[in-house]
Protein backbone atom coordinates (compact mmCIF):
# COMPACT_ATOMS: atom_id res chain seq x y z
CA UNK A 1 0.00 0.00 0.00
CA UNK A 2 2.88 2.30 0.96
CA UNK A 3 4.64 2.21 -2.47
CA UNK A 4 1.03 2.27 -4.12
CA UNK A 5 0.85 5.74 -2.33
CA UNK A 6 4.57 6.56 -3.73
CA UNK A 7 3.18 6.41 -7.16
CA UNK A 8 0.12 8.00 -6.60
CA UNK A 9 1.63 11.44 -4.95
CA UNK A 10 4.23 11.12 -7.42
CA UNK A 11 1.34 11.28 -9.99
CA UNK A 12 -0.09 13.79 -7.88
CA UNK A 13 3.30 15.67 -8.24
CA UNK A 14 3.15 15.79 -12.13
CA UNK A 15 -0.16 16.67 -12.23
CA UNK A 16 0.30 20.03 -11.55
CA UNK A 17 3.00 20.93 -13.93
CA UNK A 18 0.20 20.88 -16.56
CA UNK A 19 -1.71 22.80 -14.59
CA UNK A 20 0.93 25.12 -13.72
CA UNK A 21 1.97 25.44 -17.78
CA UNK A 22 -1.44 26.31 -18.60
CA UNK A 23 -1.45 28.90 -15.66
CA UNK A 24 1.80 30.60 -16.67
CA UNK A 25 0.29 30.75 -20.34
CA UNK A 26 -3.15 32.33 -18.69
CA UNK A 27 -0.57 35.05 -16.88
CA UNK A 28 1.59 35.59 -19.88
CA UNK A 29 -1.66 36.20 -21.87
CA UNK A 30 -3.21 38.78 -18.85
CA UNK A 31 0.30 40.56 -18.77
CA UNK A 32 -0.10 41.14 -22.49
CA UNK A 33 -3.41 42.32 -21.85
CA UNK A 34 -2.82 44.34 -19.39
CA UNK A 35 -0.04 45.65 -21.72
CA UNK A 36 -2.53 46.34 -24.49
CA UNK A 37 -5.07 48.14 -22.09
CA UNK A 38 -2.91 50.81 -20.84
CA UNK A 39 -1.53 51.60 -24.48
CA UNK A 40 -5.18 51.06 -25.54
CA UNK A 41 -6.46 53.26 -22.43
CA UNK A 42 -5.05 56.77 -23.95
CA UNK A 43 -6.96 56.13 -26.94
CA UNK A 44 -10.17 54.28 -26.20
CA UNK A 45 -11.15 52.69 -22.84
CA UNK A 46 -13.99 50.32 -24.09
CA UNK A 47 -12.23 48.85 -27.22
CA UNK A 48 -9.38 48.03 -25.00
CA UNK A 49 -11.77 45.93 -22.22
CA UNK A 50 -13.25 44.72 -25.97
CA UNK A 51 -9.91 42.92 -26.42
CA UNK A 52 -9.52 41.73 -23.20
CA UNK A 53 -12.89 39.65 -23.40
CA UNK A 54 -11.95 38.11 -26.12
CA UNK A 55 -8.74 36.83 -25.62
CA UNK A 56 -10.55 35.70 -22.02
CA UNK A 57 -12.86 34.16 -23.83
CA UNK A 58 -10.63 32.18 -26.68
CA UNK A 59 -8.47 30.62 -23.62
CA UNK A 60 -11.39 29.48 -21.60
CA UNK A 61 -12.78 27.47 -24.78
CA UNK A 62 -9.35 26.55 -24.84
CA UNK A 63 -9.42 24.67 -21.54
CA UNK A 64 -12.32 23.89 -22.35
CA UNK A 65 -11.81 21.59 -25.02
CA UNK A 66 -8.92 19.93 -23.68
CA UNK A 67 -10.93 19.13 -20.61
CA UNK A 68 -13.11 17.41 -23.64
CA UNK A 69 -10.08 15.67 -25.12
CA UNK A 70 -9.42 14.09 -21.19
CA UNK A 71 -13.00 13.13 -20.69
CA UNK A 72 -13.60 11.69 -24.21
CA UNK A 73 -9.65 9.84 -23.02
CA UNK A 74 -10.98 8.45 -19.63
CA UNK A 75 -14.40 7.18 -21.47
CA UNK A 76 -12.45 5.48 -23.83
CA UNK A 77 -10.03 3.74 -21.46
CA UNK A 78 -12.81 2.80 -19.36
CA UNK A 79 -14.61 1.40 -22.31
CA UNK A 80 -11.82 -1.05 -23.46
CA UNK A 81 -11.05 -2.21 -19.89
CA UNK A 82 -14.74 -3.38 -19.89
CA UNK A 83 -14.82 -5.03 -22.95
CA UNK A 84 -11.02 -6.58 -22.16
CA UNK A 85 -13.21 -7.92 -18.38
CA UNK A 86 -16.10 -8.88 -20.34
CA UNK A 87 -13.48 -11.29 -22.48
CA UNK A 88 -11.60 -12.74 -19.60
CA UNK A 89 -14.87 -13.59 -18.50
CA UNK A 90 -15.85 -15.47 -21.09
CA UNK A 91 -13.03 -17.20 -21.90
CA UNK A 92 -13.38 -18.45 -17.80
CA UNK A 93 -16.69 -20.21 -18.41
CA UNK A 94 -16.38 -24.03 -19.26
CA UNK A 95 -18.32 -26.80 -19.80
CA UNK A 96 -18.39 -30.51 -19.13
CA UNK A 97 -20.84 -33.19 -19.02
CA UNK A 98 -21.86 -35.43 -16.11
CA UNK A 99 -24.19 -38.47 -15.68
CA UNK A 100 -25.43 -37.48 -19.06
CA UNK A 101 -26.50 -33.48 -17.74
CA UNK A 102 -24.62 -30.57 -19.03
CA UNK A 103 -23.09 -28.13 -16.19
CA UNK A 104 -20.65 -25.01 -16.22
CA UNK A 105 -18.02 -23.26 -13.75
CA UNK A 106 -15.67 -20.98 -13.71
CA UNK A 107 -12.12 -21.40 -14.03
CA UNK A 108 -9.67 -19.02 -12.44
CA UNK A 109 -7.73 -16.39 -14.43
CA UNK A 110 -4.64 -17.92 -14.30
CA UNK A 111 -5.41 -21.69 -15.16
CA UNK A 112 -6.29 -20.07 -18.37
CA UNK A 113 -3.56 -18.16 -19.05
CA UNK A 114 -1.10 -21.34 -18.07
CA UNK A 115 -3.25 -23.07 -20.91
CA UNK A 116 -2.57 -20.11 -23.02
CA UNK A 117 1.10 -20.64 -22.02
CA UNK A 118 1.65 -16.93 -20.91
CA UNK A 119 2.31 -18.07 -18.06
CA UNK A 120 4.81 -21.41 -16.43
CA UNK A 121 5.69 -22.59 -12.91
CA UNK A 122 9.24 -23.07 -12.72
CA UNK A 123 10.78 -24.76 -9.82
CA UNK A 124 14.29 -23.25 -8.93
CA UNK A 125 16.86 -23.40 -6.23
CA UNK A 126 20.72 -21.84 -6.23
CA UNK A 127 22.23 -24.11 -8.61
CA UNK A 128 23.83 -20.73 -9.86
CA UNK A 129 22.50 -21.08 -13.16
CA UNK A 130 21.80 -17.85 -15.25
CA UNK A 131 17.90 -18.81 -15.39
CA UNK A 132 17.06 -19.60 -12.15
CA UNK A 133 19.42 -16.83 -10.54
CA UNK A 134 17.10 -14.04 -12.68
CA UNK A 135 14.26 -16.08 -10.53
CA UNK A 136 15.71 -16.42 -7.71
CA UNK A 137 16.29 -12.89 -7.86
CA UNK A 138 12.73 -11.70 -9.18
CA UNK A 139 11.18 -13.50 -5.90
CA UNK A 140 13.89 -12.31 -3.43
CA UNK A 141 12.65 -8.73 -4.59
CA UNK A 142 8.84 -9.17 -4.29
CA UNK A 143 9.17 -11.13 -0.84
CA UNK A 144 11.11 -7.86 0.50
CA UNK A 145 8.35 -5.79 -0.99
CA UNK A 146 5.08 -7.74 0.00
CA UNK A 147 6.91 -8.63 3.71
CA UNK A 148 7.99 -5.25 4.68
CA UNK A 149 8.35 -6.65 8.51
CA UNK A 150 10.85 -9.23 7.38
CA UNK A 151 14.86 -8.35 7.23
CA UNK A 152 15.72 -7.47 3.84
CA UNK A 153 18.93 -9.20 3.91
CA UNK A 154 17.17 -12.38 6.12
CA UNK A 155 15.09 -13.16 2.85
CA UNK A 156 17.67 -12.64 0.69
CA UNK A 157 20.27 -15.28 2.53
CA UNK A 158 17.15 -17.84 2.88
CA UNK A 159 16.11 -17.57 -1.25
CA UNK A 160 19.56 -17.71 -2.68
CA UNK A 161 19.91 -20.72 0.33
CA UNK A 162 20.88 -23.91 -1.27
CA UNK A 163 18.88 -26.00 1.10
CA UNK A 164 16.27 -24.43 0.12
CA UNK A 165 13.80 -24.56 -2.29
CA UNK A 166 11.42 -22.34 -4.50
CA UNK A 167 8.20 -22.58 -7.37
CA UNK A 168 7.29 -19.46 -8.59
CA UNK A 169 4.89 -18.16 -10.90
CA UNK A 170 7.06 -16.89 -14.32
CA UNK A 171 5.26 -14.61 -16.93
CA UNK A 172 6.71 -15.05 -20.32
CA UNK A 173 9.78 -14.45 -20.82
CA UNK A 174 10.87 -13.95 -17.44
CA UNK A 175 8.77 -11.44 -15.07
CA UNK A 176 8.50 -13.21 -11.59
CA UNK A 177 4.87 -12.51 -10.85
CA UNK A 178 5.14 -14.27 -7.46
CA UNK A 179 6.38 -17.38 -5.65
CA UNK A 180 6.43 -19.59 -2.53
CA UNK A 181 10.04 -20.34 -0.91
CA UNK A 182 10.12 -23.62 1.02
CA UNK A 183 12.35 -25.74 3.05
CA UNK A 184 12.26 -29.96 2.62
CA UNK A 185 12.46 -32.13 5.76
CA UNK A 186 12.25 -35.24 3.79
CA UNK A 187 13.97 -37.39 6.57
CA UNK A 188 10.77 -35.99 8.71
CA UNK A 189 8.07 -35.96 6.07
CA UNK A 190 7.32 -32.61 6.30
CA UNK A 191 8.33 -29.17 4.48
CA UNK A 192 8.40 -25.49 5.95
CA UNK A 193 6.90 -22.82 3.79
CA UNK A 194 9.48 -20.02 4.41
CA UNK A 195 7.61 -17.03 1.86
CA UNK A 196 4.88 -16.98 0.27
CA UNK A 197 3.89 -14.05 -1.79
CA UNK A 198 2.23 -12.50 -5.08
CA UNK A 199 3.12 -9.49 -6.71
CA UNK A 200 0.84 -6.64 -5.33
CA UNK A 201 -0.60 -5.64 -9.05
CA UNK A 202 -1.02 -9.48 -9.55
CA UNK A 203 -3.11 -10.56 -6.89
CA UNK A 204 -7.03 -10.71 -8.21
CA UNK A 205 -6.16 -13.94 -10.70
CA UNK A 206 -5.81 -16.59 -8.79
CA UNK A 207 -2.02 -17.03 -8.78
CA UNK A 208 -2.05 -17.32 -4.71
CA UNK A 209 -4.63 -20.81 -5.25
CA UNK A 210 -3.02 -21.55 -8.33
CA UNK A 211 0.87 -21.60 -7.36
CA UNK A 212 -0.04 -23.74 -3.75
CA UNK A 213 -1.96 -26.14 -5.56
CA UNK A 214 1.42 -26.59 -8.37
CA UNK A 215 3.21 -26.77 -4.88
CA UNK A 216 1.17 -29.76 -3.30
CA UNK A 217 1.60 -31.98 -6.56
CA UNK A 218 5.15 -31.33 -7.13
CA UNK A 219 5.99 -32.26 -3.51
CA UNK A 220 3.53 -35.52 -3.50
CA UNK A 221 4.86 -36.83 -7.30
CA UNK A 222 8.78 -35.88 -5.77
CA UNK A 223 9.10 -36.40 -2.09
CA UNK A 224 8.39 -38.42 0.73
CA UNK A 225 6.65 -35.39 2.81
CA UNK A 226 2.94 -35.36 3.14
CA UNK A 227 2.62 -32.20 5.78
CA UNK A 228 3.38 -28.53 5.48
CA UNK A 229 4.33 -26.25 8.70
CA UNK A 230 4.22 -22.69 8.27
CA UNK A 231 3.83 -19.26 10.32
CA UNK A 232 1.44 -16.91 9.04
CA UNK A 233 0.22 -13.18 10.25
CA UNK A 234 -3.41 -12.18 10.72
CA UNK A 235 -3.26 -10.76 6.78
CA UNK A 236 -1.93 -14.29 5.83
CA UNK A 237 -3.95 -16.99 7.94
CA UNK A 238 -7.12 -16.46 5.41
CA UNK A 239 -5.16 -17.24 2.64
CA UNK A 240 -3.84 -20.45 4.22
CA UNK A 241 -6.88 -21.49 5.21
CA UNK A 242 -8.34 -21.51 2.26
CA UNK A 243 -5.64 -23.68 0.72
CA UNK A 244 -6.36 -26.21 3.64
CA UNK A 245 -3.75 -25.22 6.61
CA UNK A 246 -5.36 -25.71 10.26
CA UNK A 247 -4.49 -24.26 13.72
CA UNK A 248 -4.64 -27.70 14.49
CA UNK A 249 -1.40 -29.54 14.72
CA UNK A 250 -1.37 -32.85 14.24
CA UNK A 251 2.25 -33.87 14.08
CA UNK A 252 4.53 -34.09 17.31
CA UNK A 253 6.56 -31.53 18.50
CA UNK A 254 9.02 -33.71 18.53
CA UNK A 255 9.23 -33.99 14.77
CA UNK A 256 9.47 -30.22 13.92
CA UNK A 257 10.63 -28.12 17.25
CA UNK A 258 14.34 -27.12 16.57
CA UNK A 259 13.73 -27.60 12.82
CA UNK A 260 11.70 -24.42 12.02
CA UNK A 261 11.85 -21.00 12.99
CA UNK A 262 9.71 -19.43 15.79
CA UNK A 263 8.20 -16.08 14.46
CA UNK A 264 6.38 -13.44 17.14
CA UNK A 265 2.60 -12.78 17.17
CA UNK A 266 2.44 -15.37 13.95
CA UNK A 267 0.42 -18.09 14.10
CA UNK A 268 1.45 -21.57 13.13
CA UNK A 269 -0.64 -23.66 10.76
CA UNK A 270 -0.28 -27.44 9.10
CA UNK A 271 -1.54 -28.55 6.21
CA UNK A 272 -2.16 -32.08 5.80
CA UNK A 273 -1.79 -33.45 2.21
CA UNK A 274 -3.94 -36.43 0.71
CA UNK A 275 -1.85 -38.49 -1.85
CA UNK A 276 -4.42 -39.66 -3.75
CA UNK A 277 -5.60 -36.25 -4.74
CA UNK A 278 -4.44 -34.34 -7.56
CA UNK A 279 -4.74 -30.40 -6.31
CA UNK A 280 -4.45 -28.57 -9.97
CA UNK A 281 -7.97 -30.75 -10.41
CA UNK A 282 -9.22 -30.59 -6.77
CA UNK A 283 -11.79 -27.24 -7.82
CA UNK A 284 -13.46 -29.74 -10.60
CA UNK A 285 -13.51 -33.31 -8.17
CA UNK A 286 -15.09 -30.87 -5.21
CA UNK A 287 -17.75 -29.70 -8.13
CA UNK A 288 -18.46 -32.79 -9.05
CA UNK A 289 -18.82 -34.31 -6.10
CA UNK A 290 -21.21 -31.24 -4.95
CA UNK A 291 -23.21 -32.02 -7.85
CA UNK A 292 -23.66 -35.55 -7.04
CA UNK A 293 -24.52 -34.61 -3.34
CA UNK A 294 -27.09 -32.60 -4.67
CA UNK A 295 -28.43 -35.00 -7.40
CA UNK A 296 -28.98 -37.76 -4.29
CA UNK A 297 -30.68 -34.79 -2.06
CA UNK A 298 -33.16 -33.87 -5.24
CA UNK A 299 -33.69 -37.52 -5.52
CA UNK A 300 -35.37 -37.43 -1.60
CA UNK A 301 -36.66 -33.77 -0.75
CA UNK A 302 -39.58 -32.64 -0.93
CA UNK A 303 -38.23 -28.60 -0.84
CA UNK A 304 -38.99 -28.36 -4.61
CA UNK A 305 -42.83 -29.26 -3.97
CA UNK A 306 -44.87 -26.69 -4.16
CA UNK A 307 -48.25 -26.82 -1.87
CA UNK A 308 -51.63 -24.83 -1.98
CA UNK A 309 -52.42 -21.84 0.29
CA UNK A 310 -53.84 -22.57 3.90
CA UNK A 311 -57.43 -22.07 3.50
CA UNK A 312 -58.00 -21.82 7.21
CA UNK A 313 -57.14 -17.88 7.51
CA UNK A 314 -59.36 -17.44 4.87
CA UNK A 315 -62.35 -18.39 6.80
CA UNK A 316 -61.44 -17.63 9.97
CA UNK A 317 -61.39 -13.77 11.82
CA UNK A 318 -57.93 -12.34 12.35
CA UNK A 319 -55.63 -13.30 15.49
CA UNK A 320 -56.54 -16.98 14.28
CA UNK A 321 -54.29 -19.74 15.43
CA UNK A 322 -52.83 -22.52 13.63
CA UNK A 323 -50.34 -25.42 14.79
CA UNK A 324 -47.22 -25.07 12.76
CA UNK A 325 -46.68 -28.95 12.64
CA UNK A 326 -50.62 -28.82 10.94
CA UNK A 327 -49.20 -27.46 7.73
CA UNK A 328 -48.20 -29.68 5.11
CA UNK A 329 -44.59 -30.08 4.66
CA UNK A 330 -43.61 -28.31 7.83
CA UNK A 331 -42.95 -31.65 9.68
CA UNK A 332 -40.98 -33.08 6.65
CA UNK A 333 -38.44 -30.22 7.18
CA UNK A 334 -37.43 -30.97 10.11
CA UNK A 335 -38.82 -27.43 11.51
CA UNK A 336 -38.71 -26.94 15.43
CA UNK A 337 -40.29 -24.18 17.65
CA UNK A 338 -36.55 -23.50 18.98
CA UNK A 339 -35.33 -22.87 14.98
CA UNK A 340 -37.98 -20.42 15.18
CA UNK A 341 -36.45 -18.57 18.69
CA UNK A 342 -33.18 -18.74 17.17
CA UNK A 343 -33.94 -17.36 13.73
CA UNK A 344 -36.06 -14.45 16.02
CA UNK A 345 -33.06 -13.60 17.98
CA UNK A 346 -30.12 -13.23 15.26
CA UNK A 347 -32.07 -11.68 12.31
CA UNK A 348 -33.17 -8.71 13.81
CA UNK A 349 -33.72 -6.81 10.90
CA UNK A 350 -35.79 -7.40 8.20
CA UNK A 351 -32.54 -7.14 5.54
CA UNK A 352 -30.28 -9.11 7.69
CA UNK A 353 -30.39 -12.34 5.56
CA UNK A 354 -29.61 -10.27 2.62
CA UNK A 355 -26.92 -8.03 3.67
CA UNK A 356 -25.49 -11.01 5.03
CA UNK A 357 -25.48 -12.92 2.05
CA UNK A 358 -24.12 -9.93 -0.32
CA UNK A 359 -21.21 -9.73 1.99
CA UNK A 360 -20.60 -13.18 1.93
CA UNK A 361 -20.41 -12.68 -1.46
CA UNK A 362 -18.29 -9.64 -1.79
CA UNK A 363 -15.74 -10.88 0.66
CA UNK A 364 -15.31 -14.13 -1.71
CA UNK A 365 -15.02 -11.86 -4.85
CA UNK A 366 -11.73 -11.88 -5.84
CA UNK A 367 -11.10 -7.97 -5.98
CA UNK A 368 -12.14 -7.55 -2.75
CA UNK A 369 -8.78 -8.24 -1.03
CA UNK A 370 -7.81 -5.04 -0.25
CA UNK A 371 -10.50 -3.76 1.51
CA UNK A 372 -11.50 -6.80 4.20
CA UNK A 373 -9.98 -5.18 6.60
CA UNK A 374 -9.19 -1.93 8.07
CA UNK A 375 -6.31 -0.02 6.39
CA UNK A 376 -3.37 -0.34 8.98
CA UNK A 377 -1.73 3.16 11.15
CA UNK A 378 1.12 1.51 10.97
CA UNK A 379 1.56 1.05 7.37
CA UNK A 380 -0.70 4.28 6.37
CA UNK A 381 -0.37 6.41 8.61
CA UNK A 382 -1.72 9.04 6.47
CA UNK A 383 -4.53 7.39 5.40
CA UNK A 384 -6.89 8.20 8.47
CA UNK A 385 -5.54 12.13 7.26
CA UNK A 386 -7.04 12.11 4.24
CA UNK A 387 -10.37 9.77 4.49
CA UNK A 388 -12.26 11.06 7.42
CA UNK A 389 -14.85 8.14 7.01
CA UNK A 390 -12.94 4.88 6.62
CA UNK A 391 -14.80 2.02 5.94
CA UNK A 392 -13.92 -1.76 5.58
CA UNK A 393 -15.99 -5.07 4.76
CA UNK A 394 -15.49 -6.20 8.43
CA UNK A 395 -16.56 -3.33 9.86
CA UNK A 396 -19.73 -3.89 7.63
CA UNK A 397 -19.85 -7.08 8.99
CA UNK A 398 -19.95 -6.01 12.78
CA UNK A 399 -22.45 -3.38 11.78
CA UNK A 400 -24.81 -6.32 10.23
CA UNK A 401 -24.21 -8.41 13.99
CA UNK A 402 -24.88 -6.01 15.89
CA UNK A 403 -27.93 -4.86 13.70
CA UNK A 404 -26.36 -1.25 13.57
CA UNK A 405 -28.58 -0.48 9.78
CA UNK A 406 -31.75 0.29 10.59
CA UNK A 407 -32.31 0.81 6.67
CA UNK A 408 -31.04 -0.62 3.57
CA UNK A 409 -29.75 2.39 2.26
CA UNK A 410 -27.25 2.81 4.85
CA UNK A 411 -25.59 -0.81 4.08
CA UNK A 412 -25.18 0.12 0.13
CA UNK A 413 -23.84 3.79 1.70
CA UNK A 414 -21.12 1.93 3.69
CA UNK A 415 -20.19 -0.65 0.89
CA UNK A 416 -19.87 2.34 -2.02
CA UNK A 417 -18.26 4.22 0.79
CA UNK A 418 -15.37 1.47 0.81
CA UNK A 419 -15.15 1.91 -2.97
CA UNK A 420 -15.10 5.75 -2.95
CA UNK A 421 -12.40 5.91 -0.02
CA UNK A 422 -10.11 3.75 -2.39
CA UNK A 423 -10.85 6.25 -5.42
CA UNK A 424 -10.34 9.18 -2.88
CA UNK A 425 -6.81 7.96 -1.50
CA UNK A 426 -5.31 6.14 -4.62
CA UNK A 427 -4.84 7.00 -8.33
CA UNK A 428 -6.28 5.63 -11.05
CA UNK A 429 -2.98 3.50 -12.23
CA UNK A 430 -3.34 1.41 -9.18
CA UNK A 431 -4.71 -2.15 -8.12
CA UNK A 432 -6.71 -0.43 -5.28
CA UNK A 433 -8.44 2.21 -7.48
CA UNK A 434 -9.24 -0.59 -10.03
CA UNK A 435 -10.39 -3.07 -7.93
CA UNK A 436 -12.42 -0.90 -5.90
CA UNK A 437 -14.38 0.06 -9.57
CA UNK A 438 -14.43 -4.35 -10.17
CA UNK A 439 -16.43 -4.47 -6.51
CA UNK A 440 -18.66 -1.87 -6.53
CA UNK A 441 -19.88 -3.12 -10.13
CA UNK A 442 -20.07 -6.57 -8.55
CA UNK A 443 -22.37 -5.28 -5.92
CA UNK A 444 -24.73 -3.54 -8.04
CA UNK A 445 -25.10 -6.74 -9.94
CA UNK A 446 -25.87 -8.76 -6.71
CA UNK A 447 -28.25 -5.86 -5.69
CA UNK A 448 -29.90 -5.69 -8.80
CA UNK A 449 -30.53 -9.73 -9.20
CA UNK A 450 -33.10 -8.90 -5.96
CA UNK A 451 -36.29 -7.46 -7.74
CA UNK A 452 -37.05 -5.39 -4.22
CA UNK A 453 -34.13 -3.93 -3.59
CA UNK A 454 -33.39 -3.07 -7.01
CA UNK A 455 -34.06 0.65 -6.02
CA UNK A 456 -31.45 1.06 -3.33
CA UNK A 457 -28.89 1.09 -6.22
CA UNK A 458 -30.54 3.00 -9.84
Amino acid sequence: MANIKREADEALENEPLTKRSRNNREEVSSSNLNNNNNNNNNNNDEDGTAAGNTTTKKENNDDEDEDEEDEEEDEEGKRRDEEEEDEEEKKRIMTFWFEGEQHTFKERPSVIEERENKIVFRVVNNDTSRDNMIILTGLKNIFQKQLPMMPKEYISRLVYDRTHVSIAVVRKPMTVVGGIAYRPFESRGFAEIVFCAISSTEQVRGYGAHLMNHLKDFVLNTTKIKYFLTYADNYAIGYFKKQGFSEEITLPPSVWRGYIKDYEGATLLQCTMLPKIRYLDSSKILLLQKIAVMKKIKAISKSNVVRPGLKAFMDHPNGFKIDPYDIPGIKESGWTPEMEEIAKKKETSHHYPVMKQILLELHNFPSSWPFRTPVSKTDVPDYYVQIKEPMDLETIQNKIENDKYEKFEDYVHDVKLVCSNARIYNDKSTPYYKNANKLEKFFISKVKELQEYAKYVE
